[in-house]
């Protein structure tokens, strides 16, 4: 291990981040708010949007560095903006074999550092990636699409919660166990028998993070901090077009694990250029026992299926629901179902697709509506939302790729069903060179066979299928065959019925996805909290773990007794 500055040993460290460890781990058992990490750009200082904006311009059009870092010398890159701006930023490539031979050799020391010292330094990580989190905004901005408020906090903030809960929980579960323990057994007349029993936390090995596009940071610092956490060394490989914000994360934890005596590549960056293979090279390599994954279900099943060495924890694919059988606010959800459609275009995977209504109609404070005004309400919510261009860019941020691109022009045209509600282009004033659309909504007949082969699969992006069912009960039953079948992130339902809620709830469970009753006001099913919400849960095809139990963290890491005689 290299020397440690003074102001960051890992004892200055620990006592600087215990009580945000200590709050961290009551607010992971109370499950209320709590988040040490403002969500609200102001609080970072008069100068703190400008610094970050700065910051952001000088990494563009030029090398990206990490000092001491594995590589060949060659630079890799590609990104681009679906705001329309250049990047330019080349990353450094690094062979697998390189790489794999960095972390192997970073390992012993951190694995010695015991859980307090690892989540000490992991928490200065959190801290120091907090400071920046303006930069960040606009890094995650730019590689995925997402408006500047949203990146912010989504990017920034909200991630770094994410990765403080799961640190939170890695040291739980590594402390669960006593260090050390004196066992004494009875033996009636003769002497008792006594040992004393040592329990050490043994790390896995190598963790691989493979990155998303669009929430580079949000989904991948569970993983990485999980990993981190409980002693093994991360290699990040983030997608081909979102390398920046994870690029700054491997550069600052590597700063933080150099500042702490520790070597810095027990985290480095595996960059590649777009259509290559390193992710499935790497996840099967002996080396690899921990990888974690968010994206589609066809690589997500292939690495369940082929890295059979490694613990997979995935995010796929997924359909989510939302049933709607009566409300006492029917404006109320109308607005929170027009802004939950549209928030980042839809290209969320806790966005709702499908939303299930009954054609018998559905009774309000307005008055019974039937199937046709519920739909056409909705419509005109969305369209009142986003009727401002200005407003529209801010809340549906640009398009992230071609593939959702495709399928709102599919939508337009008429190819998943008539529409109710048709995408428009909208121009951003700040950026004119954005790809940015409206959400379409799709009408659909639950007993069509063509309409159930499209809304039964997933569409990700803005596109979204107001379904007609033959009932309450249908809906509910459809709601779980959806979520068996297909999987869910989410779902969500509207009712005033005691007796509906019920078998919403039991359908739920059934299924294994959680559930959000009744919202009208500001929290929206796309939405989760840190300490509070299980984003995920383990239990339907959408995903194998959830954002964050303890299941998440206590299989990166066994328990290893030894045992003497006193």
């Amino acid at each position: 291990m290299a020397a440690a500055t003074p102001d960051h040993s890992v004892s200055v460290l620990i006592e600087r981040h215990q009580d945000t460890l200590d709050r961290a781990l009551a607010a992971i058992t109370s499950r209320d708010y709590w988040s040490p990490y403002p969500e609200f750009p102001k609080a970072y200082g008069e100068s703190g949007a400008a610094d970050g904006g700065a910051a952001f311009e000088a990494l563009r059009g030029a090398p990206f560095a990490l000092d001491g870092h594995p590589g060949d010398g060659d630079l890799v890159g590609g990104e681009s903006s679906p705001y329309g701006i250049e990047l330019g930023i080349g990353y450094p490539h690094a062979e697998p074999d390189a790489l794999i031979a960095a972390l192997q050799s970073a390992r012993p020391g951190w694995a010695a550092a015991g859980p307090a010292a690892r989540a000490a330094v992991c928490l200065e990580i959190l801290a120091r990636i907090n400071a920046r989190s303006h930069e960040f905004a606009h890094a995650v901005m730019h590689t995925t699409g997402q408006a500047y408020g949203m990146a912010f906090q989504a990017g920034g903030p909200h991630a770094q919660d994410r990765g403080l809960e799961a640190v939170a929980y890695a040291y739980a579960e590594q402390t669960r166990l006593p260090l050390r323990a004196n066992w004494t057994k009875p033996q009636g007349k003769r002497e008792p028998l006594e040992m004393t029993k040592e329990f050490a936390v043994v790390p896995r090995g190598v963790a691989l993070l493979i990155g998303c596009n669009t929430f580079p940071t949000w989904n991948g610092y569970p993983g990485l901090f999980a990993s981190l956490a409980t002693g093994n060394p991360v290699l990040v490989k983030p997608h081909p077009r979102a390398v920046l914000p994870l690029a700054l994360t491997v550069r600052i934890a590597r700063e933080v694990l150099a500042d702490a005596g520790f070597e810095p590549d027990l985290v480095c960056l595996a960059a590649e250029h777009e259509g290559s293979t390193v992710a499935q090279q790497l996840a099967v390599r002996p080396e690899v026992k921990l990888i974690d994954y968010t994206g589609s279900t066809a690589f997500g099943d292939w690495l369940e299926d082929n890295a059979r060495q490694a613990q997979v924890y995935t995010e796929k694919a997924g359909v989510n629901t939302v049933v709607i059988d009566s409300t006492d606010d029917y404006r109320g959800m109308l607005a929170n179902l027009a802004f939950s459609l549209s928030l980042y275009s839809g290209q969320m995977c806790t966005t709702p697709q499908n939303l299930l209504i009954p054609r018998t109609g559905v009774p309000t404070d307005q008055g019974e509506k039937s199937y046709d005004e519920v739909v056409a309400d909705l419509a005109a919510a969305i369209e009142g939302l986003l009727g401002d261009d200005a407003r529209a860019a801010a809340v549906l941020g640009a398009v992230v790729n071609p593939g959702v691109l495709q399928r709102t022009v599919q939508a337009a045209g008429g190819e998943f069903g008539e529409l109710a509600l048709a995408p428009r282009v909208v121009t951003s004033p700040e950026f004119p060179g954005a790809t940015v659309r409206t959400p379409a909504l799709v009408k659909a007949d639950a007993d069509k066979p063509d309409d159930r082969a499209a809304f039964l699969a997933e569409c990700f992006g803005p596109v979204s299928f107001a379904v007609a069912v033959e009932n309450t009960g249908a809906a509910v039953e459809l709601l779980r065959r959806t979520v068996r079948e297909q999987g869910a992130m989410t779902a969500a339902a509207y009712t005033v019925s005691e007796e509906v809620e019920a078998a919403l709830v039991e359908a739920a469970l059934d299924a294994g996805v959680s559930l959000s009753l009744n919202l009208t006001g500001g929290v929206y099913a796309n939405q989760t909290a840190a300490f509070s919400d299980l984003h995920g849960t383990g239990a339907n095809p959408a995903a194998n773990s959830a954002y964050c139990d303890a299941a998440f963290v206590a299989n990166r890491f066994r328990t290893v007794e030894v045992r003497r005689h006193r």
